[in-house]
């Protein structure tokens, strides 16, 4: 398109098997707009339109209004005198009026968070003017109230502001069904619609003080300032927050004319898969209605048939419909519209070939006539993301580095979650049956508003439908329940993307909003209320169901393999017993990064003796209870080790303050005064001792070990003897002993020689040894800068960028969360420096660390076992600074893994 004054091209048209810019421009076109270019490119049957590009919308954002209008208008208007000459219409011409719709497109897909705007175009004279072209008059004057009641919400802002306001056009719609005695909005008549349009007209005018606007092109600006201001609205901006998307990216606006499904029975609008979304399945998949718009597929207001002759019986099995029933009253497209469904077929076909991945497409068939609206990389639950990425790979679509890269790493965490267990399921008791959305087991008590799913530990969102107001409570909920709607509904299609179990469609429940009740065969269940969801079956149960511990097992399996072809860099876990240590290995851990044995002495045998040996008075009184902790502490490394034979096992010596072990409640301290026999005065002098004004800069970590040597040496001669006793029954123990907290080398080198002293006395003893070696956990901005000095003495380092990043920043992590969240609000950090590793600031410090420790001693093994160990940006960070391993918790480990692997095919390409 031409260009205005500052020679940048700000909108790109597409249509009649031309366009402007190709998949590749999805950062400047957004993803819907990419694809709508290349589909048009490659000869899908697109509407034409054109994309205002993502740049506009951080115009927008700083220009205001008449500006961006100011640099738009020759650009859109050009574009508009385009689609008009394709599509044989003017906009703005009463007997033959082109009419538009205006979407968003951001450059990842975001499901119903922004705004949308359809039959754009519309006034009182285009309306009789659509009528007598399309002969169908009931079709426009359907068009043009549904116009209105959008255009009122989105650009007008009259939506409701609460929960308990009322919609005033659904309020006018249910008062006229009332009035009528109907139920569905396709037994509207013409004069009905020609009501409703008088009267949305009216409470417009009320609402605003304005007459509704009749210009095309006034509606045409409104609507695209308002897909802009969308960006920024409260469920778009969250939807961000939760995946992690940047504020500064933008939307593009995506124009296209308008075709519609709502013409006759020889029309109709679908969504479809090309693989199932939920499970992986290669079938062709999806639903569709005859006679309607596209909305109300997603809304769920009417009960969608499926697309494919398969998927229609599947889903008579489900809905106990019977066949001769199913046949006559909810026929597939495949069925109904057998040459329209083997077009659409070979566009499913072309496009996932195209695209090498499962697409996600919308179609519209009017007056006989298909056409595809959008197609995306579908989103898909975690299952169906590792089904599909091994099924392209095996059918030769992607090579292995291409399956490894198709997987978004944190949605394996679905994977990992427990699962009902088979044999309490023969015991449960099914209320009702829906749609299995989402795959998932979900457990929880019922509420009924969005707003309220933190009400509850764990919560089922139980609505008749779903909306993209909802998206919170989506995400703080367990499960979610719908009664309305498809599986390619909202509520199916978003708690697929967040991972979430969902059971829709459940026609059978009777929700009522205001007693805050569902109802099913004459039971009723109450706001609190247990209940079960099993998204893979739809089963909707009474009560809670016991659950198992997944197993990393089939493709799941296949594919962890797969990505060890690939990564450079270990992946550990953290863990603090033989449980953790079983689960982790047999998710593939190669080794523990951090044992934390102080988590060893508040088991109730062990607290005791730790709390006297913490107030004795003298070294010898301190060594007697310590003797009592050895052989308790040794047995637990013996059990870990024993659970990681052969693989290395990293254990931090003793780091939080003692004053964490005392008791604070006078009870307990009588309880203990009592057992030591000692006065309680005493008790609490030392606890008062021990207080400190900031715990975490205080008296711990190597501080402890050189204060008090002998707690040093009671923990390495549990760690050797553990070793050793082990080697006896002929299993292989590789023990790491890590120093915590230093800051400087004289702490390090302290520590050091009293690990090796007490070793090879140990040694002596036992007339045996094991190889061990002594590193130290660099979380002190001091200790990365002296690195080269402490890498003459270390071993290796691990970095604990948990206290790293907090002495970094000056931020308490018991205290941040107070600020962080607005912080990231406003801008400030663009996320949250405890979850994601700060790359510029602490990975400046761990860069250098590395750096300087390696220059030292070309061969230290370096890794990091703080909570970024397992979030894939951090993983991809330490690859990148040749770190050795990571180390996560146990269920994190297989996302660290794919992380690890996509890191090192990434630095290849």
């Amino acid at each position: 398109m031409g260009t205005n004054d500052s020679n940048k091209a700000r909108v790109y048209t597409f249509g009649n098997k031309t366009a402007d810019g190709d998949s590749r421009m999805r950062n400047l076109l957004g993803g819907k707009g990419a694809n709508l270019a290349e589909m048009s490119k490659i000869g899908i049957p697109v509407p034409p339109g054109f994309t205002i590009t993502t740049e506009v919308c951080t115009e927008y954002n700083s220009l205001g209004m008449d500006a961006t209008v100011g640099l738009l208008k020759n650009e859109v208007e050009a574009a508009v005198s385009g689609i008009e000459k394709t599509m044989g219409t003017q906009f703005g011409d009463n007997d033959n009026p082109l009419l538009l719709s205006v979407r968003s497109g951001a450059r990842v897909s975001m499901p119903g968070m922004m705004d949308t705007v359809l039959n754009l175009g519309l006034n009182d004279e285009a309306v009789i003017g659509l009528a007598k072209r399309t002969r169908n008059e009931r079709f426009a004057w359907d068009s043009y109230r549904r116009f209105i009641q959008m255009y009122a919400g989105v650009v007008l802002g009259m939506k409701p502001e609460t929960k308990q306001d009322i919609d005033p056009f659904e309020e006018i719609i249910e008062h006229l069904k009332e009035k009528r005695g109907i139920t569905m909005d396709t037994e509207f008549t013409v004069q009905d619609l020609q009501d409703l349009v008088y009267d949305f007209k009216d409470v417009v005018k009320k609402r605003s003080g304005l007459p509704f606007p009749t210009d095309p092109w006034e509606q045409l600006w409104g609507s695209i300032m308002a897909v802009f201001d969308s960006w920024n609205g409260d469920r778009a901006v969250y939807y961000r927050k939760m995946n992690g998307y940047p504020g500064d990216w933008g939307t593009a606006v995506n124009v296209q004319a308008m075709v519609y499904g709502n013409m006759g029975d020889n029309s109709g609008t679908g969504v479809c898969f090309t693989r199932d979304a939920g499970t992986g399945e290669n079938l062709f998949n999806g639903e569709y209605l005859i006679n309607a718009q596209g909305e109300d597929v997603v809304a769920g207001v009417r009960t969608p048939q499926q697309i494919t002759q398969i998927g229609s019986k599947r889903w008579a099995e489900l809905a106990q419909v019977e066949e001769n029933d199913r046949i006559n009253d909810f026929p597939s497209l495949e069925e109904l519209m057998p040459s329209i469904y083997k077009e659409l077929y070979s566009y499913q076909d072309t496009l996932e070939k195209h695209y090498n991945d499962m697409q996600d497409m919308e179609f519209t068939i009017q007056d006989g006539k298909l056409w595809i609206l959008q197609t995306r990389n579908g989103k898909r639950t975690g299952a169906a993301m590792v089904k599909i990425a091994m099924d392209l790979l095996k059918e030769g679509m992607v090579n292995e580095q291409e399956a490894l890269l198709m997987l978004d790493p944190n949605k394996l965490d679905e994977l990992l979650h427990p699962i009902f267990d088979p044999n309490a399921l023969k015991r449960a008791h099914v209320i009702a049956q829906g749609l299995p959305a989402s795959p998932g087991a979900a457990t929880g008590q019922l509420v009924f508003f969005a707003d309220e799913a933190k009400k509850y530990k764990n919560s089922i969102l139980t609505r008749i439908e779903t909306s993209p107001e909802d998206v919170e409570g989506m995400n703080h909920a367990k499960g979610i329940l719908t009664a309305r709607g498809g599986m390619t509904s909202h509520a199916a299609v978003v708690a697929r993307g967040m991972g979430k179990c969902c059971v829709s469609g459940a026609g059978a429940l009777k929700i009522n909003y205001k007693t805050r009740t569902l109802s099913v065969d004459g039971k009723e269940y109450h706001e609190g209320d247990w209940i079960s969801l099993n998204g893979s079956t739809g089963n909707i149960i009474e009560g809670k169901v016991a659950t198992i511990e997944p197993e990393l097992s089939g493709e799941f399996a296949e594919l962890m393999e797969l990505s060890e072809k690939y990564t450079k860099m270990e992946v550990r876990t953290n863990a603090d017993s033989p449980k953790d240590a079983k689960v982790a290995r047999g998710f593939g851990a190669q080794g523990i990064g951090l044992t934390r044995t102080e988590h060893m002495f508040f088991e109730v045998d062990r607290i005791k003796a730790m709390r006297e040996m913490i107030l004795a008075d003298t070294v010898k009184g301190r060594r007697m209870a310590l003797e009592d902790l050895l052989p308790m502490q040794r047995a637990d490394f013996e059990g870990i080790f024993e659970a990681m034979e052969g693989l290395p096992v990293t254990v931090r010596l003793l780091d939080p303050p003692l004053h964490e072990f005392v008791p604070h409640q006078l009870a307990t301290q009588k309880e203990l005064a009592e057992d030591l026999h000692i006065s309680l005065s005493a008790v609490k002098n030392k606890v008062a001792e021990l207080q400190e004004f900031n715990p975490m800069l205080g008296h711990r970590g190597c501080r402890l070990g050189n204060t008090y040597p002998e707690i040093t040496e009671m923990q390495t001669r549990a760690i050797i003897e553990a070793a050793l006793n082990l080697k006896e029954k002929g299993i292989t123990a590789k023990p790491e002993i890590m120093v915590p907290l230093i800051g400087t080398f004289a702490e390090y080198e302290m520590q050091e020689d009293i690990i090796r002293s007490t070793a090879q006395q140990v040694f002596e003893e036992r007339n045996d040894s094991i190889d061990f070696s002594v590193g130290t956990m660099i979380e002190i901005p001091r200790a990365a800068l002296m690195a080269d000095k402490i890498a003459e003495k270390a071993e290796f380092f691990s970095f604990g960028t948990n206290d790293l990043t907090q002495m970094t920043y000056g931020y308490s992590r018991d205290d941040a969360s107070k600020f962080l969240p607005i912080y990231i609000e406003k801008g400030i950090l663009p996320s949250d420096p405890f979850e994601v590793i700060d790359q510029d600031g602490v990975g400046q410090l761990v860069s250098m660390g590395t750096e300087r420790g390696r220059k030292t001693k070309a061969d230290l093994k370096v890794g990091i076992c703080g909570e970024h160990g397992g979030e894939p940006s951090s993983v991809e960070f330490c690859h990148k600074n040749q770190m050795n391993y990571v180390s996560c918790s146990p269920f994190r480990v297989p996302i660290a893994r794919i992380a690890a692997a996509q890191a090192a095919i990434k630095e290849t390409l």
